[in-house]
């Protein structure tokens, strides 16, 4: 018998393949779509004209239902499932493995599930309503300024969702890219890594700072970059707001 046809070698191939494939579903198209997508999303910063321009680019992308089947769906589900699948298979250990790094991996894998009922109730909220409903996509901005700017309690409980949930895709987005970059052997001695764990750390921290400061805008109408548009009727919280 040969190694291919050892059940146990291609299964361990198999495995090994899956892992890979895995891990770079979540760098190309997953993190890349997440970084592009805050950054569109930030174009509501200049008003809600330009917002609407950044998001008609998005929808005069030739088969784009398809594009984002395949480019966005596909590989979202199944990196989740498979996440879910190593996470039930894998245990932290602080004994192979240095403390930092540790909980590192602990917050990946608690992230990986915020992230995904996240995304989950973000595709339904826009995407399916646009698919199965109808929704135009003019009224997203509206809709996401209702949603961001409505109180319970005199407390904007959506818009702090999006705050949290936004924190867990950033962080698992750079974590995954300093782990992308050990499993792959781009960064291979300490030195490296620590750089790595800098690099893209801060590509996280400035990617929040800048989803912050969307989240924000839309939900209390504050422009913390003055005189980068007109200022336009974007509502403050308050309980006469309302979800639609």
């Amino acid at each position: 018998m040969t190694v291919s046809d050892n059940p146990s070698e291609r299964a361990s191939r198999g495995a090994f393949l899956l892992r890979r494939l895995h891990s770079l579903s979540g760098v190309v198209p997953l993190g890349a779509f997440l970084v592009e997508h805050l950054w569109t999303n930030a174009a509501a910063l200049g008003g809600r004209a330009r917002f609407d321009a950044a998001v008609a680019e998005i929808q005069a992308i030739p088969a784009l239902p398809l594009v984002e089947l395949f480019g966005i769906v596909l590989p979202l589900f199944f990196h989740a499932i498979f996440g879910v699948v190593l996470a039930t298979r894998g245990s932290p250990n602080p004994g192979a493995y240095p403390f930092t790094r540790n909980w590192m991996y602990v917050l990946q894998r608690i992230t990986g599930v915020v992230v995904f009922v996240f995304v989950m109730a973000h595709l339904w909220e826009y995407r399916v309503q646009k698919w199965l409903f109808g929704m135009d996509a003019s009224a997203f901005h509206p809709t996401l300024e209702a949603h961001l700017s409505w109180t319970w309690l005199g407390v904007p409980w959506i818009a702090i969702g999006y705050l949290l949930a936004i924190a867990a895709a950033v962080f698992h987005l750079a974590n995954g890219l300093v782990t992308f970059c050990m499993s792959w052997g781009i960064t291979v001695g300490r030195a490296a890594q620590r750089r790595a764990a800098f690099l893209f750390g801060g590509l996280g921290l400035g990617l929040y700072l800048l989803a912050t400061t969307t989240v924000l805008h839309l939900a209390t109408g504050t422009r913390f970059l003055p005189g980068l548009a007109p200022p336009d009727a974007s509502p403050a919280c308050g309980p006469s707001a309302s979800p639609r």
